[in-house]
């Protein structure tokens, strides 16, 4: 099922939701509008990288392809990409395969999960069900983007990770509808896309930053160095979330969902460093820098996010990460 057009957060989202609602052919007063940043370029971008998932109940599915929209798209994609290299440092003399875990260790930043587990109360974690909910209901679907563009030893990998993230062929076991059945359960709305006027700048530009990825093959690269880092910091943070679930009573359909990913994800680092991204540096070592730039970008977009919400609820976030560092490693 898709979904309706968000509420615009801006003069650029406001002209292109009303066109895209038209179907008008005429973008170039979307393009005119000026320069835009924050909530309202990301929210842009993720409307037009949807047009690509599911799309909208209120917009024609021919928009997908219209030129005017791709051209607006790209200069977005560029800007984003821009800001996401600037942050990022090139690390040297160091081997994905070989030190990947201790790099990571040494990057992972404030953590939403220590907050879940020690201190949060039932409406906080509620909250972060719903804006997680932007990700976690479309869970995986960004990297499939990548499979037909790798080798073949990296996509017999990619697919084996992938196949379980799917559910193993079964329907009621795939992460996002389990993920889905720990939201109804929870109270909250469990369609697609439904919270997302909730959500804060910094989760649109991490799916953003995961579409951009995988949807460019020149960027296939940073693509599975984001899905090694996002593999590499679940496990974890998946315990501490079922901890704190269980500790403020939450149903048992949403502890299953993070239960899951305890166990899932501790295999899955391995599979996502060692056979896919070693894999995909064997056949193509130029890549590297890329697949560090991924991975770099999805630790620094989830510490952002970390310490947006442990800010707006008031939460402790010094050294937030710290007792985790032996754990990732």
């Amino acid at each position: 099922m898709a979904m309706q057009i968000p509420q615009a957060r801006g003069p650029l989202t406001e002209a292109l939701f009303g066109a895209l609602r038209s179907g008008s052919d005429d973008f170039y007063p979307v393009l005119a509008v000026g320069p835009v940043e924050g909530e309202d370029a990301a929210l842009a971008l993720w409307v037009l990288y949807e047009l690509h998932y599911r799309g909208f109940d209120d917009v024609s599915d021919e928009m997908e392809w219209d030129p005017q929209l791709l051209r607006l798209r790209v200069a977005l994609e560029r800007d984003l990409e821009q800001r996401l290299r600037e942050r990022f440092t090139s690390p040297q003399g160091l081997s994905v395969v070989e030190d990947f875990f201790d790099w990571v260790a040494e990057h992972d930043g404030a953590s939403v999960a220590d907050h879940v587990q020690r201190a949060a109360d039932r409406d906080q974690v509620l909250e972060l069900l719903r804006v997680r909910s932007i990700y976690h209901l479309k869970e995986s679907d960004p990297v499939a983007w990548v499979v037909p563009r790798l080798g073949v030893r990296a996509k017999a990998a990619l697919t084996e990770l992938q196949y379980d993230e799917y559910g193993n062929g079964d329907p009621n076991r795939l992460h996002h509808h389990l993920y889905a059945r720990g939201l109804e359960a929870c109270g909250l709305e469990a369609a697609y896309g439904a919270h997302l006027d909730e959500v804060p700048l910094e989760v649109l530009e991490q799916n953003n930053a995961m579409s951009l990825f995988g949807l460019h093959r020149r960027l296939r690269g940073a693509a599975l160095g984001h899905l090694a880092a996002f593999e590499a910091t679940s496990s974890m943070p998946s315990r501490r979330m079922v901890q704190g679930l269980e500790r403020l009573g939450l149903p048992a359909e949403i502890v299953e969902y993070y239960a899951e990913h305890v166990e899932a994800d501790a295999v899955h680092e391995q599979l996502a460093v060692r056979a896919i991204c070693g894999a995909l540096l064997d056949e193509e070592p130029e890549l590297a820098d890329d697949v560090w730039f991924g991975a770099f970008t999805c630790l620094d977009l989830e510490d952002r996010f970390a310490r947006t919400m442990l800010d707006h609820w008031g939460a402790d976030r010094l050294g937030a990460g710290e007792d985790r560092r032996e754990e990732v490693a």
